[in-house]
């Protein structure tokens, strides 16, 4: 039985991933987790959902985050995010965030002047170490000033970070990588 919120667990290159809803679209999203506990206490931390079946729009989330993280070009912008409770700079900053396409990449201070704050990089990475909907909200496109991880809240930290961005062949500077002409390159990143 589908209901109008709840939460559900599904599998993807990374590993087990969540997802929660309510009646005005996806609340959190969860990356892979230690363990099956710790990512229920994630996605739930702020949704207070049950588990439950999904329904169509959230089958059709899942299928284009699995996607993407299997290495597929995918523009996540049009799953729709309920933000009501947020702040006004992080929804400013998840916006842009989530303008960033597949493959590329921004600084923390890229994103702090194009929501008009020029100097809150500090402030754009906490509210992205807040980010509820990491992969939707793309927090891993972000990077510190000379192409440095900065930090990624995700269990496995910025390890993780470059794995999602390997997937997506991005690049770190503008210099070719060893990587940019092998398509097998997507498969060779290691799994969990």
């Amino acid at each position: 039985m589908q209901t109008s919120s709840g939460y559900h667990l599904f599998a993807t290159e990374l590993g087990t991933c969540g997802i929660a809803w309510g009646s005005d679209g996806i609340v959190a999203t969860a990356l892979p987790e230690r363990d099956a506990a710790a990512l229920v206490e994630r996605l739930t931390r702020k949704s207070g959902t049950e588990v439950a079946e999904p329904p169509a729009f959230v089958v059709q989330a899942i299928a284009e985050i699995r996607a993407l993280i299997a290495g597929e070009k995918r523009d996540l912008r049009d799953i729709e995010l309920d933000m009501r409770g947020l702040e006004a700079f992080e929804v400013a900053v998840y916006r842009v965030t989530r303008a960033i396409p597949p493959g590329e990449t921004l600084t923390y201070g890229e994103v702090a002047r194009a929501i008009g704050e020029p100097g809150a990089s500090r402030a754009v990475g906490r509210a992205l170490g807040a980010n509820p909907f990491p992969i939707i909200v793309p927090c891993h496109r972000v990077l510190a000033a000379g192409g440095k991880a900065g930090g990624f809240s995700a269990d496995g930290g910025v390890e993780t970070k470059f794995r999602l961005l390997a997937i997506e062949r991005a690049r770190r500077g503008a210099a070719p990588t060893l990587f940019d002409d092998d398509p097998a390159f997507v498969l060779k990143a290691p799994r969990r």
